[in-house]
């Protein structure tokens, strides 16, 4: 036997080995997956026994059609005595402060809900806070800012600094404005002034009709200003100091609700052990779409929020 043929002969020996082991590791996955399966499906969402919810609102508040149903789930759940929404976020857009608040009044027509404020409850978050029936907030929580703003970027003078030129052929004289390349004057900003102050009509109406306040004095405090937990009581924004203790205590004291039953939170919906593979494939597609693989997605449009970046 040549040298060669034995050297032949022992890579094709570690060839079946090696094909061997990745079959071995292959079956070993598999057998991981389906038990993860298994363990997802068999968890005890049907359990019986009553239960406090938690709903966290955290980041970025816009719209989201599974939030919703969260929500219709917990209305039609017997074993929720009482929900707590737990709150930490600079807001989001008007559209999705609108519908969690919507939601939440739905869900406050049926059992008792109590939201409690952490770092930030400003703008839609607030809008949330005050779809519960009762609000607490740590003294130096940030809370108000309400308001509505419509953000525009002048990029004339960089885009003929560059040399680009941007044309378009719209059907009406407002489609598609204001454009980037010139300032927002004229019909355009009329048109969009009109949008942002409905917008902020309407959440002016909410705030005094639910912490009931006259609307001259909610306009006093609808600047945009933020104000800490404190200035919050004072000027009728907030109910009281504390955090889910506090709400706990509030729940029994006023509705009857054991302090002691478990709390669970059913959204965000919990995620299960292969959420690795769910954020590896959310990352490629954001990848592929041209977006971070990471981080907020930039909002565009009307939105009620406060600007933390430009803060802290």
């Amino acid at each position: 036997m040549t040298d060669q043929m034995h050297h032949d002969i022992l890579a094709a020996d570690r060839f079946r080995r090696s094909r061997g082991l990745w079959r071995i590791l292959a079956l070993v996955l598999a057998v991981i997956a389906v038990l993860a399966l298994v363990g997802r499906f068999a968890l005890p969402n049907a359990a019986g026994g009553d239960r406090i919810a938690r709903i966290v609102v955290s980041g970025t508040v816009t719209t989201m059609s599974a939030r919703s149903e969260a929500i219709d789930e917990l209305i039609e759940d017997d074993r929720i005595k009482a929900v707590i929404v737990a709150i930490n976020s600079p807001g989001g857009t008007t559209a999705g402060g609108e519908e969690l608040y919507e939601d939440l009044r739905r869900l406050s027509a049926a059992k008792p809900v109590v939201s409690t404020i952490d770092e930030l409850g400003a703008s839609a978050a607030y809008m949330t806070a005050i779809a519960t029936d009762r609000i607490f907030a740590r003294r130096l929580s940030i809370v108000g800012s309400i308001g509505v703003l419509y953000q525009h970027v002048n990029a004339g003078k960089l885009l003929d600094t560059i040399g680009i030129d941007l044309d378009k052929v719209a059907s009406g004289p407002l489609k598609a404005e204001p454009d980037y390349d010139e300032p927002l004057t004229g019909a355009p900003r009329a048109s969009i002034t009109e949008l942002v102050e409905d917008s902020f009509a309407w959440f002016v109406d909410i705030v005094a009709e639910r912490r009931g306040l006259t609307r001259p004095a909610t306009l006093a405090l609808a600047d945009g200003r933020i104000m800490t937990g404190r200035v919050g009581i004072e000027t009728g924004l907030i109910d009281a100091i504390g955090g889910e203790h506090e709400a706990l205590a509030w729940l029994e004291a006023e509705h009857g609700v054991d302090p002691d039953l478990p709390i669970v939170t059913v959204w965000p919906v919990e995620q299960g052990e292969l959420a690795w593979l769910a954020d590896l494939l959310g990352s490629s597609a954001r990848s592929f779409l041209g977006m971070p693989a990471e981080g907020p997605v930039m909002l565009d449009g009307l939105v009620s929020l406060w600007q933390v970046e430009r803060t802290l």
